[in-house]
């Protein structure tokens, strides 16, 4: 099996009689997008600052690339790069300058960093931006700002904390399409905290939801979506034209089917009524078959899904899942 490239075990920081991660257990493989969704206040930068090795746990441990974050702080601040979610630059210096200072730092002899930086600024869509001092940016450039600073040392993981916080829609579009395609082209490892649903559900592999210091629940939509099925039954939506008697006997019929409930106003006829079916297993083909057979005319079909928005409030709500 392929080793970790970010390994949490009970990891657990207290400050004085505030627990603000509580035995975090968490391992994020190798090109992989993970998302660590949670309110704010919910630790999860704290759980970021112990991985930097810029927070030492009270007890457990983290390890990033192999290396244990607390006793190797600076060999991991090598291999990861971190954008927190307001980044510090040199306002009177231009983008081109940052990066310099940057990868000087990083010990980048000057000629590399800069082809370096120059390439990395067209990746992030500004070339157009090169010599433009870096205090006119909007919020959204410095964002892309940040991304080419965290890349200019090619850091194993980037890790990225609230990036999208105050940037318009379209900029939000645009930032996180560009993560994903430089984890997809750089074979990146990336760390995304946030809590934004809909952003989250768009490019991570995985999320962690986090609240309260704890992981209550870890795995893709798929997963998460699977933990909510009730008593492991599948709801199947329908959208009928023509819903008759024979409609309903046929779907009450079928061996698998436990109820049927209307989800919109009783139809006039020949309408289009909306309708959830209940079942012990998923039958959906055999109850457009039975719909059809009644005459009545299928419009839509589909079997219920959990979108990460249901997910995280059934969690949330019962702190601990359902």
């Amino acid at each position: 099996m392929q080793q970790p490239i970010i390994e949490l075990s009970k990891l657990t920081k207290a400050y004085g009689d505030h627990t603000a991660v509580k035995g975090l257990d968490l391992t994020v493989h190798t090109g992989e997008i993970f998302g660590l969704l949670g309110p704010n206040g919910a630790g999860k930068t704290t759980t970021i600052l112990m991985m930097l090795g810029l927070a030492e746990p009270t007890s457990g441990t983290a390890k990033v690339c192999g290396l244990d974050a607390a006793r190797n702080p600076l060999q991991v601040k090598r291999k990861v790069g971190y954008m927190p979610d307001d980044i510090g630059f040199y306002e009177d210096r231009t983008a081109v300058d940052n990066l310099l200072f940057t990868a000087g730092l990083n010990r980048i002899p000057e000629a590399e960093a800069r082809k370096r930086a120059y390439k990395l600024l067209d990746s992030v869509g500004l070339s157009d931006a090169v010599s433009k001092k870096v205090g006119t940016f909007s919020r959204g450039m410095r964002q892309r700002l940040g991304l080419a600073d965290v890349l200019i040392k090619r850091p194993e993981v980037i890790i990225l904390d609230e990036p999208t916080l105050g940037i318009d829609p379209e900029g939000v579009r645009e930032l996180l399409q560009l993560i994903s395609e430089l984890s997809r082209h750089e074979k990146l490892t990336v760390l995304l905290s946030s809590h934004h649903l809909h952003q989250v559900q768009q490019i991570c592999h995985r999320v962690g939801l986090f609240v309260d210091g704890k992981m209550i629940a870890c795995g893709d939509i798929d997963c998460l979506s699977a933990q909510l099925d009730d008593n492991n039954e599948v709801k199947v939506e329908l959208q009928v034209k023509g819903w008759n008697e024979e409609t309903a006997g046929r779907l009450d019929g079928l061996e698998s089917v436990l109820s049927l409930s209307r989800q919109d106003e009783p139809p006039a006829e020949m309408e289009v009524s909306n309708w959830v079916v209940r079942c012990s297993k998923d039958v959906t083909g055999q109850i457009a078959a039975a719909v059809i057979g009644s005459g009545a005319e299928l419009i839509g079909i589909c079997r219920q899904k959990y979108g990460l928005d249901d997910i995280y409030h059934r969690f949330f709500e019962g702190g601990e899942g359902k």
